[in-house]
């Protein structure tokens, strides 16, 4: 069983940064950033995926989000820069044990464990 625990949301101005973390209990290999504001599906954010290092990005914050970890912390992060008010939602984390193919990183289903969610607010 793994535990994931978020931090670092909060209120910045538009063009802002901020820093998520995610520090997870156990092994865990493919780690998922997803965003949801209220009243709408969840929206895939961010991945990476520790064996190998790869990193995958949604369209709409590549270039601005970076997700990254501290092994030995054993803490995710996810850094996003240049924030505009659209970024403003509710942030989790998820992470899988296994290493997910590239064809699989952006399911949510694909992800057996989810953080509490932090709030991040970009005011304009």
């Amino acid at each position: 069983q793994v535990q994931l625990v978020e931090s670092g949301g909060g209120q910045v101005q538009t063009g802002g940064s901020l820093r998520l973390s995610c520090a997870a209990s156990g092994r865990t290999d493919t780690m998922c950033w997803i965003r949801q504001a209220p009243g709408t599906e969840r929206e895939f954010v961010a991945t990476l995926r520790q064996s190998g290092g790869s990193t995958f990005y949604a369209e709409s914050v590549k270039g601005r989000f970076t997700s990254s970890r501290d092994h030995a912390k054993n803490t995710w992060y996810l850094q996003m820069n240049s924030l505009k008010p659209e970024d403003k939602d509710v942030y989790y984390c998820a992470a899988a044990v296994s290493r997910l193919m590239n064809t699989a990183v952006r399911l949510q289903r694909m992800y057996p464990y989810w953080g509490q969610g932090t709030q991040v607010t970009v005011s304009s």
